[in-house]
């Protein structure tokens, strides 16, 4: 029986050896955070976040919760169906009851769109408070719907939902990270510049 190892210069693959006629194994180290484009993943093992409570990233960033919205129809603001939350379509309710209103594109620049949609976000967190008892009951957000109430030729619908995704992942870290759809639509509901409504996990 022969037994030999040979080195390769090609990363992953730390040794190649034959044990045993036709018997091929391959070793495979720990490779660096880096090299698999996630910081969570490597081969073999998933590295679990440690990630501060929503609770407690609500407080550090200063957000408003204390003001939900009120529907605007027969309707509630959202429905846990098992390990699910359903969140009804929400907009960008300002603490005041007062709302940011316009056509992206015409009456809103991009930034002010990107704002728009980051206080949806907060709209949102503010009626599910009420609905879990503690955001800390959040496994993960799942699926976002979000539509912006553009001009025809308007192209950057991501961008501005990003305001409210960027706010998920601020506030529930990778869990926050979350399948999505940006869509334009011809106007909204009282001329609110962006709507989104959202799936969330539950632990």
């Amino acid at each position: 029986m022969v037994k030999f190892a040979v080195r390769t210069p090609c990363p992953p693959f730390d040794r190649l050896r034959a044990n045993g006629p036709g018997r091929l194994l391959v070793s495979l180290p720990t490779v660096p955070p880096a090299m698999t484009g996630r910081p969570e993943l490597v081969i073999g093992r998933r590295i679990t976040e440690t990630r501060m409570p929503a609770e407690a990233k609500v407080k550090e960033l200063k957000l408003d919760l204390s003001h939900p919205p009120t529907p605007v129809g027969n309707y509630v603001p959202g429905v846990i169906v098992g390990k699910l939350l359903f969140m009804s379509g929400h907009g960008p309710r300002r603490p005041d009851g007062t709302y940011f209103t316009g056509k992206v594109g015409k009456d809103l620049n991009m930034a002010q769109a990107y704002q728009a949609a980051r206080q949806v976000g907060i709209s949102m967190l503010s009626s599910m408070k009420p609905l879990l008892g503690d955001l800390d009951r959040v496994n993960r957000a799942v699926k976002v719907l979000g539509m912006v109430n553009a001009v025809p030729d308007f192209g950057d619908h991501p961008k501005v939902i990003n305001g409210f995704s960027d706010l998920m992942v601020s506030v529930f870290g990778e869990s926050g990270r979350h399948a999505r759809s940006a869509v334009g639509m011809g106007s909204l509901p009282m001329n609110i510049p962006v709507e989104v409504e959202a799936i969330f996990e539950l632990k």
